[in-house]
């Protein structure tokens, strides 16, 4: 009894450390969610100078700008300083630009100054945003693979602890704003928009205080490079082909959803008949956030039995078959606006149970350990660089196939996100391997051994005895060497 006590308490920790690990991508969800309220709200106080000068595209940009940064520097970082290292140093970033952003003003109270603070304050806080990707994601990947963790629910605890965690950001993002409104009232506005920033610091320091205790993964500690050169080219040579297509998708797949925020406007205000009250707007805006969760939740217990790569086929080509049925019957659906919202719902719900759960977790198992952040980070990166340019190209293409206030301009981005996610699927299938159980201790075993076929001194690789876990880490060691042996 006693010993079955202390297995499922060793259970608990296992899974409490890959949630302290990816937890943090929260913030990831609630930055770029809360800043579409916070738009709507700084365009009532300022009466839509915001749009009428693109301030809110120069908002918007800037995050995914810093985002950028911090997801290629801090997955060098990740692998030559240390996974805790940037998990506790994205951490401090996050918490501090959103306390600083809450508190953005220009000179003399101008729009134009409070624009550029709060830009100035969105790039940095999307670097600490954008460092939690090859940090901490990586870290909960190679977290999932420790001994206490079921085989059949390694994907999954990934997948809850990360992408489920970037959702329930943007759900969040939508409902806080809604319940300072109704806490303030129409003529407090400026008390709504800053506490909603300033608010992102809770989980942020939260989540700081989670991981203090924490150890580098075992992984981390038996194969990174930390005090060795890595030999680049070999690096290429292996893994260029795989990294490629793991980054296409993920270029693809936020190329579509993101600018497919765009439609949640045409939802509420067809729902709501044009109605303006700050409530109603917002109190939608959370219904159609919501529609995320079922998605990725779902998508994360499928995970395991299908694998990475069937999970994340069959979300794309699924979402694509709705997208179809949209485009071709816009019109009627319009019509009947709950069906069209249901539909849009579950169009988000595909790609978050295929793509959305799977990008990442193909790009944290697809490498070896030693280089891992930067794999992962130069993945994540091109991602965001699709939906930087989605965001702009979008509502071009409504243009260019006939305007908002024409069906054929409104079906336009719906043709076109399906016929990408099909596009994707094929990408996915010729170019993408399957990824199983334990394949990343399997993975290291093998770049081992082709980096000593190729010259290179392998006796180098590892953290020194000092910064290794003794009580943690001695005895999964050894049963990895067994594992590595027999493979």
């Amino acid at each position: 009894m006693e010993q079955e006590k202390k297995s499922v308490g060793s259970k608990l920790k296992s899974v409490s450390l890959i949630f302290a690990c990816g937890t943090a991508l929260f913030s990831d969800g609630y930055a770029n969610g809360v800043i579409s309220d916070i738009n709507l709200i700084l365009n009532r106080i300022y009466d839509n100078e915001l749009t009428n000068h693109k301030y809110t595209n120069v908002i918007s940009s800037l995050v995914f700008a810093g985002t950028v940064v911090g997801m290629v520097t801090f997955g060098w970082l990740s692998d030559k300083v240390g996974r805790k290292f940037g998990m506790m140093t994205a951490t401090w970033i996050v918490a501090f630009f959103s306390l600083l952003s809450a508190a953005s003003s220009g000179a003399h109270h101008s729009l134009p100054g409070l624009v550029a603070m709060l830009g100035v304050c969105r790039f940095l806080l999307g670097i600490g945003v954008g460092a939690e990707y090859p940090c901490g994601s990586v870290s909960a990947s190679e977290r999932t693979e420790e001994k206490d963790i079921a085989k059949m629910s390694q994907h999954r605890w990934f997948a809850l602890a990360t992408n489920c965690m970037i959702d329930f950001g943007f759900v969040v993002s939508s409902f806080v704003p809604l319940v300072l409104f109704w806490i303030f009232g129409e003529n407090h506005l400026r008390a709504v928009w800053r506490l909603s920033l300033g608010l992102g610091v809770v989980p942020a320091i939260a989540v700081l205080i989670w991981r203090i205790g924490m150890k580098e993964p075992q992984r981390y500690q038996k194969d990174s490079m930390k005090y060795a050169k890595i030999p680049y080219s070999l690096v290429f040579r292996r893994y260029w082909k795989s990294l490629a297509a793991v980054s296409t998708v993920w270029f693809i797949y936020d190329f579509i959803v993101y600018p497919f925020g765009i439609f949640s406007s045409t939802v509420i205000n067809n729902i709501t008949g044009g109605n303006e009250s700050l409530t109603v707007v917002m109190g939608w805006n959370v219904v159609i956030n919501l529609f995320y969760m079922p998605g990725t939740i779902g998508g994360a217990f499928i995970v395991d039995y299908l694998g990475p790569k069937w999970t994340l086929i069959i979300g794309l080509l699924s979402q694509a078959v709705v997208g179809f049925i949209m485009s071709g019957l816009y019109k009627q659906l319009t019509d009947h606006i709950a069906a069209f919202a249901v539909l849009y719902g579950i169009f988000l719900s595909l790609g978050e149970l295929g793509p959305g759960n799977c990008t990442g977790l193909l790009a944290s198992k697809t490498s070896a350990t030693a280089v891992r952040g930067q794999f992962y980070g130069i993945a994540a990166a091109t991602g965001k660089v699709g939906a930087f340019i989605g965001t702009w190209v979008f509502p071009q293409i409504i243009i260019d196939f006939g305007g908002a206030s024409t069906t054929k301009g409104n079906t336009g981005p719906f043709w076109i996100a399906s016929g990408l996610a099909v596009l994707s699927a094929i990408i996915t299938y010729f170019f993408i391997q399957p990824i199983h159980t334990d394949g990343m201790a399997e993975e290291d075993a093998k770049f081992r051994e082709y980096l000593e076929a190729n010259g290179y001194d392998t006796s180098q690789m590892g953290l020194r005895s000092e910064e290794s876990s003794v009580v943690e880490y001695t005895e999964d060691v050894k049963e990895d060497v067994s594992t590595e042996a027999a493979v």
